[in-house]
Formats: C-alpha cells, structure tokens, sequence
C-alpha cells in the first residue's frame, strides 16, 4: 500500500485523481497475494496457484483458502463463478469494480450463494 502522509488542507477537489489507487506504483500481483497472506496471517509456504476463471485471473492460497482477483470488471457474473467454488476467503482491489453499486451488489450475491465467503477489498 502507499504511504499516505497528506493534509485536507493542501489539496482541492480537482486533485482527487491523484489518490485513485491506494496501491504502490510498480507492485505486482503476486506481491499483493503475499501482503494479504501476511495480513490474514497465513505462512508464506503455502501452496499457490494460477488459475483463470470466467476470463479473469485468480490466485488461489492452499486450494480454496484464500482465493485474490486484482483485475478489472469484477461484476455479478464473475462473483457468480466464484461462489461456485466457495472459497473462505476472496481479496479484490478496489479499483477492480466499476463503482461502490458494483462492489456492494458482489459482496451481496457471495453472502448469499457463498455464505462461508469472507470478502475483504484492499
């Protein structure tokens, strides 16, 4: 993640762009996959796959225990393909929905078909 050290009072609404991704510039997938592992405290030799799954790529931890998406268009129809598998766990980047509607309508449609599904958003 950035280092985020700012005052309100130093910028305006125009410059609102400039802190669209809170991710550091140059990080790649697999660095994210590692962080949130650390995160959510689970050991660096686990298990990790690649998979592609309705066209988008996923990164799963010890089979389905923990399952990253950090590409674009995340939507109702991936979230739909993703229950399927019931993983305990699935990370997105904000970045990857289109708006807050889209991410809250993913996070609905999991508790609903995946209700074991954890879903956290970095």
């Amino acid at each position: 993640m950035q280092d985020v050290y700012y005052r309100p009072q130093d910028y305006n609404q125009g410059m609102m762009d400039l802190f669209a991704d809170n991710l550091k510039p140059g990080r790649t997938a697999m660095d994210l996959v590692t962080q949130v592992m650390l995160d959510w405290g689970l050991p660096l030799s686990l298990k990790i796959e690649e998979t592609t799954l309705a066209g988008k790529t996923i990164y799963k931890v010890a089979a389905n225990s923990l399952y990253c998406c950090f590409d674009a268009g995340i939507n109702e129809a991936f979230a739909k393909e993703v229950a399927k598998e019931q993983p305990l766990r699935i990370v997105f980047r904000d970045s990857s929905f289109a708006n807050d509607t889209a991410k809250e309508n993913v996070k609905q449609l999991l508790k609903q078909l995946s209700p074991d599904t954890e879903m956290r958003v970095i």
